[in-house]
């Protein structure tokens, strides 16, 4: 007969806190909420109950709402987006990538509809000012190099952006003749920009 002490099993110990995964929890729900409320609506207490976190840790990981703003769209951008293409390739593969359809993937579509609200609002377009410079158009100068690098960027930048909005709006993927002609002219128009290194 087992004593009964042998079946009270010792406290499990405390879980440890995994900062980092706290941390990238609470941006995404913050790029989440911000996408779908805005930054004026969206409110840290839901930030922190979507990601599961204490909303004190958002104020000891990020500052605030508007440092957890930033973060979050520094997160939006891939700064080495450019600089794994290559150059030979680009414009070809850019132009069948923008005749395709929009991807399925709910994170990109959560991130357009961030960075779209930041645009929009006299709050936030200041901070998508300098993310955009930072995390964007500085990257893109970088990869184009040569002359006049600068105003080049904001070009290829506005081209591709204006891009990802009309395949944003049309939702599904070119077919046929008109696939082949929006490819074949967005192709030399990006031939274009690259071309006066």
């Amino acid at each position: 007969m087992s004593d009964a002490s042998t079946l009270v099993r010792d406290p499990a110990p405390p879980r440890r806190r995994d900062a980092q995964a706290t941390r990238a929890a609470i941006l995404e729900a913050a790029k989440a909420q911000f996408a779908r409320l805005g930054y004026d609506r969206a409110g840290l207490r839901d930030i922190a109950a979507e990601a599961g976190a204490d909303v004190a840790l958002i104020k000891r990981y990020f500052g605030g709402k508007e440092a957890l703003f930033t973060e979050a769209l520094k997160a939006s951008f891939g700064s080495e987006i450019f600089r794994h293409w290559e150059r030979a390739s680009f414009a070809r593969d850019v132009a069948a990538t923008m005749a395709g359809a929009v991807p399925s993937d709910e994170a990109r579509t959560h991130r357009f509809q961030f960075l779209l609200r930041a645009a929009t609002s006299p709050t936030t377009a200041p901070l998508l000012n300098v993310a955009v410079q930072e995390r964007f158009l500085e990257p893109i100068r970088e990869w184009l190099g040569g002359e006049d690098a600068p105003a080049r960027a904001r070009v290829l930048a506005a081209v591709f952006i204006g891009c990802l909005v009309e395949r944003l709006i049309r939702g599904e993927a070119l077919a046929g003749r008109e696939r082949d002609v929006f490819i074949a002219r967005v192709t030399s128009t990006f031939e274009a920009l690259l071309g006066d290194r």
